[in-house]
Parts: C-alpha cells; sequence; structure tokens
C-alpha cells in the first residue's frame, strides 16, 4: 500500500497549489461514469470516489499543472479502480469458499416487476451488451452518451487526440451494434 506523508510540501517549493475540493466536485460526474464501467457495481462508485479523492490529495508528487489534472485523474480513477475491483474478488473468493461449506439452501428468486416492461428489457439488453464490450470502450460511449460531450471534450479529459478519440469511438459504437445484433435487440444492415 502506497504510504502518504503527514504533510504536503508548501507552496513555494512547488508552485501554485491546486484547490483539490473545486477540482473535484468539477469532474466528479465524468469520474463517476469512468469508475462506474471500470467497478460494474453502482452502490462501489461513492466507495472507489472516496479513495480517488483521497488520492488526489494526499499525492506523493503533487501536480502543477491545471491542465493535466482531467488525464492524471482519470489514471487515477482507472487505478483504483482496477486495485478495488482485485478487492472484491479476493472477498468473494472467500465468502464463496465459506458458501460451499455451510448447507445450500434452496431459495426461488423472485421475479423483478420492472423486467416484464419492454423498455426495461431493452434496457437491460443494452447493459448485457456494454458489459460484454472492453472497459475502454464502454467507458468512452458512456462518457459520450450520459454526458454529451464533444470529442475535444472527452479528448481533454482522457488525455488523447481529438482524431484518437473518434476513432475509439467509432470502434466502440461497431462494437456495440455486433453486441446488440448477437442480443437480436437490432437488426444488422446489410
Amino acid at each position: 500500500m502506497t504510504q502518504f506523508p503527514d504533510r504536503l510540501p508548501s507552496e513555494g517549493a512547488l508552485g501554485p497549489r491546486i484547490d483539490w475540493p473545486a477540482v473535484l466536485a468539477a469532474h466528479d460526474r465524468w469520474l463517476r461514469s469512468v469508475v462506474y464501467v471500470r467497478v460494474g457495481e453502482p452502490q462501489a462508485v461513492d466507495e472507489v470516489m472516496q479513495e480517488v479523492s483521497l488520492a488526489a490529495v494526499r499525492q506523493q508528487a503533487p501536480i502543477t499543472d491545471a491542465d493535466k489534472v482531467a488525464p492524471w485523474l482519470y489514471r487515477l480513477a482507472v487505478r483504483i479502480s482496477l486495485l478495488y475491483r482485485r478487492k472484491q474478488g479476493r472477498r468473494r473468493k472467500l465468502v464463496e469458499g465459506y458458501a460451499r461449506q455451510q448447507r445450500p439452501m434452496d431459495r426461488q428468486r423472485e421475479p423483478d416487476p420492472l423486467d416484464w416492461l419492454l423498455a426495461e428489457e431493452r434496457r437491460e439488453r443494452v447493459r448485457i451488451a456494454l458489459a460484454q464490450l472492453p472497459r475502454r470502450d464502454a467507458e468512452i460511449l458512456l462518457l459520450k452518451y450520459t454526458e454529451d460531450w464533444s470529442y475535444r471534450q472527452l479528448a481533454e479529459r482522457l488525455g488523447a487526440s481529438p482524431s484518437a478519440i473518434e476513432a475509439r469511438l467509432h470502434r466502440a459504437r461497431q462494437r456495440l451494434r455486433a453486441e446488440l445484433a448477437a442480443l437480436e435487440l437490432v437488426e444488422v444492415k446489410t
């Protein structure tokens, strides 16, 4: 685990300090989308975002260039999300081992009333298709369509060029269409 210093360097040693509460508040929404895609559990987003905020405030090599904050936060969120998933995998393995030792219980799973609605079924298939995509593809699609960002905005926050973002989005849309076609949700045009 990373050790954090008790004190941060003074302002004069590294240049102007960044107002982390304001920066984190400004980037919170899109970072939550990134974390959600990476961890796949809505209830875990707050926990991971808390770790991201703590790591940003207590960083060992403080950032002085405000233009590089968004890409740095993106990489930090991805790294902490992966650490969270690893921790959850270990926990899940322990729980499954314990469950195998216990007597199995036959419980019937009650159907979700929303599953009967056609719109909910369609949303679920889209969620399934997104889950089948590589994480980077699902991440960029969610950021593009939930945040309604332009290619330039995506490029600034993810630390890539607009043409790279355009190419990634094109490939991600193609993969999503293929996954939806496999789920028989959309027709493939030939």
